[in-house]
């Protein structure tokens, strides 16, 4: 059974750090881009940060960019998303995503059930 637990959210002040953990199992980790996106209340869900299968390319949203860091570890099937100088408006749900495409379009797409994250003084 393919599953994605998400781990490390909770309470922080502004300007505060948080550090996110995705463990996967059920499926070939390493063959999968990974991406964390993230759905605050009333608002639709949005990417965060990607990373492709053997980390040689890293995606930002703008909002986040220089602020947070995606990173992966094959060997532990585990995606991680390193958040410094939070601010409120990172308060969201956090979600983790594998997607593994074939001739260009996407052939898996596999989802966690979320994290949630509080920025707030």
């Amino acid at each position: 059974q393919v599953q994605l637990v998400e781990s490390g959210g909770g309470w922080v002040q502004p300007g505060g750090s948080l550090r996110l953990s995705c463990a996967a199992s059920g499926f070939t980790f390493s063959s999968y881009a990974m991406s964390w996106y993230r759905q605050a209340p009333g608002k639709e869900r949005e990417l965060v940060a990607a990373i492709t299968s053997a980390s040689d390319s890293t995606n930002y949203a703008d909002s986040v960019k220089g602020r947070f860091t995606i990173s992966r570890d094959n060997a532990k099937n585990t995606v991680y998303l390193q958040m410094n100088s939070l601010k409120p408006e990172d308060t969201a749900a956090y979600y983790c995503n594998a997607v593994r495409s074939r001739w260009g379009r996407p052939e898996y797409n596999y989802w966690g059930q979320g994290t949630q994250v509080t920025v707030s003084s």
